[in-house]
């Protein structure tokens, strides 16, 4: 064996993670879960049934807290960069001493009829931005960027990588599912009563708090960086030109936010879909279950798909699956066949879970190419980029979610008061959810069928870090 080559082998070998590491890994994305994704599935429809806020409004608000998170994920992930590892390492200290305030703000966000029970109109809307902020763009993101940040340093080896992607898919996929299965039963028996429902939601979101720092604490305590990264303090300009010498990053960052711009409207139609077109909230609990099936279906087959196929390839394929599910769910008779509508719900539940486990693996190797590409190593700046993209797609998703239930014909005014909504509406939104999932699907999937990082030049690409880290070593 060659001095290089050994130098190599040295260089990337570490203790292999542990069920321990793959379960706090879970829980971490578990715990995010509690937080973001209850405003993706339910802030909507809350201000709407609730409050009496315009979907059209709502969606307006998620574009424009997005782009101001253009500015805080980025500046997070440069303090991350920036800072040099302490006892707890890089990335945890972020998580625990924002995960608190990250879960009361959650809270507070379901709490506006509780704090001021005759708030409406205008002060209803700015109250619902303030909390939104608070909670989304600056406590979520002081926890999420160190969160995603950390998977390239737990482990360089491809397979782990995939099990750590899959393992925080599971993670989101069983608190996706415990939170439909909470709140959906509130809706079904309250969503006549809007006061009630009030209650119902502002109790749950208090008992989420103590649930998701649970999480966070098993997170912070149970894992532990073991990749080696350079001593070299990262600068600005640093951070800008591994960002600007990223070609895979560019293309992963630009599937992703037509992914998510599908995905999100179709989570922000999903309570409606269940209420209107199925008839019955309940639903929203089966709907859930069915795409979190899909998830255990899916997710052991992601480290094979990584080994064999490679994730590209899987991407594209995973995403046909999700465009034939959208087709059903857009034209099939939900209201009449419950079978279908739990078909187009898996389907898409397979299309969207093995697309987003495989985007976190790619996001990791983007780590590895922008180190081999300009020399520096930017965990944290690379997440930050990669996560504003993906919430850029979520905010566009949340607003044409609202705008296609205005363009249905729905009425907040009518759903907060308790009556009944005109006739054509259901038909208009399950047309709408699945034009939507479909169309910003295929145009992600058009996208990555060039993305350039094959698993051939990942592997080419470490060995080539290891040598030239174990050269510097020797100098």
């Amino acid at each position: 064996m060659s001095v290089a080559a050994s130098s190599t082998q040295s260089a990337v070998q570490h203790k292999p993670l542990g069920l321990k590491s793959y379960l706090a890994y879970a829980a971490g994305d578990a715990a995010n879960n509690l937080t973001f994704t209850m405003a993706g599935m339910f802030l909507i429809l809350y201000y709407t049934n609730v409050v009496g806020v315009a979907g059209a409004t709502i969606g307006t608000m998620f574009l424009v807290v997005r782009f101001i998170d253009a500015f805080t994920d980025v500046a997070t992930g440069r303090i991350i960069d920036a800072r040099q590892p302490g006892k707890m390492g890089k990335f945890r200290p972020f998580i625990l001493w924002f995960s608190l305030p990250l879960l009361v703000t959650s809270m507070l966000i379901y709490s506006a009829k509780v704090l001021f029970p005759d708030i409406s109109g205008g002060a209803a809307v700015l109250y619902m931005y303030i909390t939104y902020l608070l909670m989304g763009s600056l406590f979520y993101t002081l926890v999420n960027i160190p969160y995603g940040s950390m998977a390239p340093s737990l482990t360089q080896v491809p397979a782990e990588r995939g099990k750590l992607a899959a393992f925080r898919s599971y993670g989101a996929a069983i608190a996706v599912l415990a939170l439909a299965f909470i709140i959906a039963p509130q809706i079904k028996a309250n969503i006549k009563e809007p006061d009630a429902l009030q209650h119902s939601l502002f109790i749950t979101t208090a008992a989420f708090v103590v649930v998701g720092m649970a999480l966070y604490l098993f997170l912070v305590f149970s894992t532990k960086e073991q990749v080696t990264r350079p001593d070299a303090q990262v600068s600005l300009r640093d951070s800008l030109h591994a960002l600007a010498s990223n070609k895979p990053l560019v293309w992963l960052s630009s599937g992703a936010v037509l992914f998510l711009t599908g995905l999100t409207a179709f989570s922000t139609l999903g309570a409606y879909i269940a209420i209107y077109v199925q008839r019955n909230a309940q639903f929203i609990a089966w709907n859930t279950l069915a795409q979190t099936v899909a998830l255990f279906v899916v997710g052991p087959f992601i480290p094979t798909v990584v080994r064999t196929i490679g994730k590209r390839t899987g991407y594209l394929i995973f995403g046909a699956i999700g465009i034939a599910g959208a087709i059903v769910l857009g034209l099939a008779p939900l209201g009449t066949v419950p079978l279908f509508g739990l078909l187009a719900f898996f389907l898409i539940g397979m299309g969207i879970n093995g697309v987003n486990t495989l985007m976190w693996a790619l996001e990791a190797d983007c780590v590895e190419y922008g180190e081999w590409s300009s020399g520096q190593r930017t965990e944290g700046t690379t997440y930050a980029v990669f996560s504003f993209t993906r919430k850029m797609g979520q905010a566009l998703g949340g607003l044409v979610g609202g705008l296609a239930l205005t363009y249905a014909g729905f009425s907040s005014a009518v759903a907060s008061s308790g009556g009944t909504q005109a006739p054509g509406v259901a038909q208009n939104i399950q047309y709408w959810a699945g034009g939507l999932v479909a169309g910003f699907v295929l145009l992600s999937l058009i996208i990555m069928a060039r993305y350039p990082l094959t698993e051939a030049k990942f592997m080419e690409i470490t060995q080539e870090i290891a040598v030239r880290r174990a050269g510097d070593g020797a100098a």
